[in-house]
C-alpha cells in the first residue's frame, strides 16, 4: 500500500469538528493526524465536507437487497375495502415476518457462488457510496441445492469475500451456524442449504476459511431455534479458542420467545447464558422482546447489542429497549440487516426516534454517543478494535458527508455529529477512503464503475 496524505476540510474527532486536519497514511493505517491547515498543501488530496471514522455495518444478509421494491410495499388486510379492491393482482407485502421468511427463502433458493459474487459485489458496492467502509455478514447459505456441498464447501463463503474485494470495503465474514427449521424440527427443504448437520460438522467446515487483509473470520449462531441447545457450546468453544467475533439473532419475535419457553422453560437470553454463549465478543441481533433478567444477562457479560431500525420497522418486530441494554452495559452497534435501507446515518437517527415515539420524551442518546454506534462499536462488534476513529495507529478508513446539499446545507460544520445524524444520510457521503485508498470519490464508486447497473443485474437473475 502506497503513502497517501488527506486533506479534511472539517474531521470530526470523537467529540468535537476540528477545520483543517491533515491525516498521512502509510500502509492502511493513519501515521498522522495534524491540525492546523487552512487549505490544502500540495499533494494531498482534499476531502471536502465533513469526514467521520469510516462507518461499520454490523448486520447484513447481502443477498436481501435482492427483496427490496419486492415485498416492502402495499399492506394487506389493513388496506381499507376500496384499497383492497384497487390492489387486486398487486403484489402486496406479506403482512408478517413469517411469511416475509418464506418469500426471502425462495431468493435464497436461486443462488450460486457466481450470482452471489455478483449481488454482494453490488450490495458492498452501495455500502460503500453509504460511507461504510466494513461489515459483518451473517452468511447462513453455504451449501447447493438440497443440501448438496459444493466442491469447494465454503464457495458461497469465498464468493462473498471476493466480492468484498472488488467492492473495496472490509468484511468480518460471520459463519453461521444454522442446524434445525426450530426447536426438536429438521431443517425443512429451504434450509437444507444452511444446514451441516452438526455443530461439529460446521465447525470442520468454516475452520479452512482464511482471513485475508480485508476480510476476518467470526462465527454466527443463527438463533435458538436453529440451533439445538446441546450444540451452543460448541459454536461458542469455536469463537473462545479463536478469540473471534460471535453473533446471534436475538429474541427477535415473541414467537421465538414462547417456543424457546416451551421448549426449554427459559427464554433465549437465559438458553444462550446457560450454555456459555454470551460475553464481550458477543452480540445479540435486534434483542427486541426482552424481560427484565435478559437485559440484565447481557449488559452484565458486555454482550452487544446490533440494532437495525429500518429493517426492525420494515418487518415490524416492534422497537428493541436499547436504552436500558446500554445502561446495564451492553455496547450499542448498528446494522442495516435486509437492506430495505443502506444507510448508517439513518439507522443511527432511527434508533434514537424510535425512542421518541415509544417514550414520547426527546434526547436519549448524543449524537456523538449516536455517531460511536456507527463507528468505533461497530467496528469493535466485528472485531476490528483498530478502526473507527481518526487517530494515529487506526485504520485509515474514512466517510466524507457533503455540507453544501439540500439537507445540510447552513450551520453544519459547527453542529458536527448532530449534523451528520440527524441531517445527513447516504446520499450526502462524497468520499469513502478504505485502508488509505479512494473508493469512493465525489460520489462515484471507484472500483465498480455502475453501482445502479450492477445492482439491476444481479437482481434480475435472481427473478
Amino acid at each position: 500500500m502506497t503513502k497517501a496524505t488527506y486533506w479534511l476540510e472539517h474531521a470530526w474527532l470523537g467529540d468535537h469538528v476540528e477545520p483543517g486536519v491533515l491525516v498521512e497514511t502509510e500502509g492502511g493505517r493513519i501515521g498522522a493526524v495534524r491540525a492546523g491547515a487552512p487549505v490544502p498543501p500540495p499533494g494531498a488530496e482534499a476531502l471536502r465536507g465533513l469526514t467521520l471514522p469510516g462507518l461499520a455495518n454490523a448486520h447484513s444478509h447481502a443477498f436481501h437487497r435482492a427483496l427490496r421494491g419486492t415485498v416492502q410495499v402495499g399492506s394487506g388486510t389493513g388496506s381499507p375495502p376500496h384499497r383492497r379492491r384497487a390492489e387486486e393482482g398487486v403484489a402486496r407485502a406479506p403482512e408478517s415476518f413469517w411469511a416475509w421468511r418464506d418469500v426471502m427463502y425462495a431468493v435464497a433458493d436461486k443462488l450460486t457462488p457466481d450470482s452471489y459474487f455478483s449481488l454482494a459485489r453490488a450490495t458492498y458496492a452501495e455500502m460503500a457510496l453509504a460511507g461504510i467502509t466494513c461489515v459483518g455478514e451473517f452468511h447462513y447459505v453455504h451449501h447447493g441445492q438440497g443440501g448438496t456441498p459444493y466442491a469447494d464447501p465454503n464457495a458461497m463463503g469465498e464468493a462473498l469475500i471476493a466480492a468484498a474485494a472488488e467492492a473495496g470495503i472490509r468484511i468480518t465474514l460471520l459463519d453461521t451456524c444454522y442446524l434445525s427449521a426450530g426447536f426438536g424440527r429438521a431443517p425443512d427443504a429451504h434450509q437444507l442449504r444452511f444446514s451441516d448437520g452438526s455443530a461439529e460438522a460446521w465447525a470442520e467446515r468454516c475452520a479452512v476459511v482464511k482471513e485475508r487483509d480485508h476480510a476476518r473470520i467470526g462465527a454466527a449462531i443463527h438463533s435458538v431455534r436453529a440451533v439445538p441447545a446441546d450444540q451452543l457450546a460448541t459454536v461458542a468453544r469455536w469463537a473462545e479458542e479463536r478469540r473471534a467475533p460471535l453473533h446471534v439473532h436475538l429474541s427477535e419475535q415473541t414467537a421465538e420467545n414462547d417456543a424457546c419457553l416451551a421448549a426449554h422453560g427459559r427464554t433465549p437470553t437465559r438458553l444462550l447464558a446457560d450454555h456459555g454463549v454470551l460475553g464481550p465478543r458477543t452480540t445479540g441481533v435486534h434483542n427486541t422482546h426482552l424481560t427484565d433478567e435478559d437485559i440484565a444477562l447481557l449488559g452484565g457479560s458486555r454482550t452487544g447489542t446490533c440494532m437495525c431500525p429500518t429493517t426492525e420497522r420494515d418487518l415490524a418486530d416492534g422497537i428493541g429497549p436499547a436504552v436500558a441494554l446500554q445502561r446495564a452495559g451492553s455496547p450499542l452497534s448498528l446494522g442495516s440487516d435486509s437492506h430495505a435501507v443502506i444507510d448508517l446515518l439513518e439507522e443511527a437517527r432511527a434508533m434514537e426516534l424510535n425512542e421518541r415515539l415509544r417514550t414520547r420524551t426527546r434526547g436519549h442518546w448524543t449524537a456523538a454517543a449516536l455517531l460511536r454506534a456507527a463507528t468505533a462499536d461497530g467496528h469493535a462488534a466485528l472485531g476490528w478494535d483498530e478502526a473507527g476513529a481518526i487517530e494515529p495507529g487506526a485504520l485509515a478508513d474514512l466517510t466524507t458527508i457533503a455540507l453544501d446539499s439540500v439537507r445540510t446545507a447552513g450551520p453544519a460544520p459547527r453542529l458536527g455529529a448532530e449534523t451528520a445524524v440527524f441531517a445527513a444520510g447516504a446520499a450526502d457521503v462524497r468520499h469513502t477512503v478504505v485502508g488509505g485508498r479512494q473508493v469512493v470519490r465525489d460520489g462515484a464508486h471507484t472500483l465498480v464503475p455502475d453501482v445502479p447497473r450492477a445492482l439491476a443485474a444481479a437482481v434480475e437473475a435472481l427473478r
